[in-house]
């Protein structure tokens, strides 16, 4: 394992640089800090290209299983001092370990397809930590637009890592819209001003849950008619809750009438 003592080392700065978005798009590789998410990406078959390891950063107590984890996974590899991985490494929840990955290139058409799959589709939401924690609560296949920065560290990071285990692929409105309506998905778009409630909604079989940002909201494409508007009551002041805590309350309702009637409930 080659070491890298110098913040000036190219390999290093060109690995700092993925933090930027467009850096990401133009190399087609991103960051992914963390044991748990680099497992996890591992695991999911996602493509890991350098492995940047400092046994200085690494937490109490689990230096063995970094180094298990290091030595299983197929990457060049670099030790860092600790001064250069605190210039790589993502805020202050470093963990000894960053990897560099090939951005997967998922089409829609690629996605694993079941009957009555739950479908999530994302549109605009700019915030990436929000994309990360709806991925977190989704129990279905995510479809997001193309304005959303899927692999962002932020959202990567937020996901614990879920983002490799769920199925996930960027689209534009158009496209996604086509493809639920070809897969014949009951579509559901979550809007402040819906006109059913949503425990009003049958989600057993097919059903696509759309989310939209805090901010704009839906785009008007979401308003076709064949598309049911949906609600959650809002009580107080706000007028809208966090995208995550409605993606959050949206599949489990749904995880709650798709469950077997025989299943015990807690």
């Amino acid at each position: 394992m080659a070491k890298i003592t110098s913040l000036k080392n190219p390999r290093v700065k060109a690995a700092a640089g993925l933090r930027d978005a467009r850096r990401r798009q133009k190399t087609g590789r991103f960051l992914i800090d963390g044991l748990r998410e680099i497992d996890r990406a591992r695991q999911a078959g996602i493509e890991l290209v350098e492995l940047f390891y400092c046994p200085g950063r690494c937490p109490a107590g689990q230096p063995e299983r970094v180094e298990t984890l290091v030595e299983g996974i197929d990457a060049e590899r670099f030790e860092l001092s600790s001064a250069v991985f605190d210039r790589l490494a993502f805020g202050e929840r470093a963990e000894g370990l960053v990897a560099v990955a090939r951005t997967p290139q998922r089409q829609l058409g690629e996605l694993p397809w079941r009957d009555g799959a739950l479908v999530a589709v994302l549109e605009g939401i700019e915030k990436p930590g929000n994309v990360g924690a709806v991925l977190r609560s989704a129990d279905a296949a995510g479809v997001v637009d193309g304005r959303t920065d899927l692999f962002n560290p932020n959202a990567i990071r937020a996901s614990l890592g879920t983002i490799f285990t769920v199925p996930v692929c960027e689209a534009t409105t158009a496209e996604t819209l086509n493809w639920l309506r070809a897969h014949g998905l009951a579509i559901l778009a979550a809007r402040v001003d819906g006109a059913t409630a949503y425990t009003n909604v049958d989600y057993r079989g097919g059903v696509a849950i759309v989310l939209g940002s805090e901010a704009q909201g839906l785009s008007d494409t979401w308003r076709a008619g064949d598309v049911r508007a949906i609600r959650l009551p809002m009580r107080g002041a706000a007028d809208s809750l966090n995208i995550s805590a409605t993606a959050a309350v949206l599949f489990y309702e749904a995880l709650r009438q798709r469950s077997p009637q025989s299943e015990p409930r807690p």
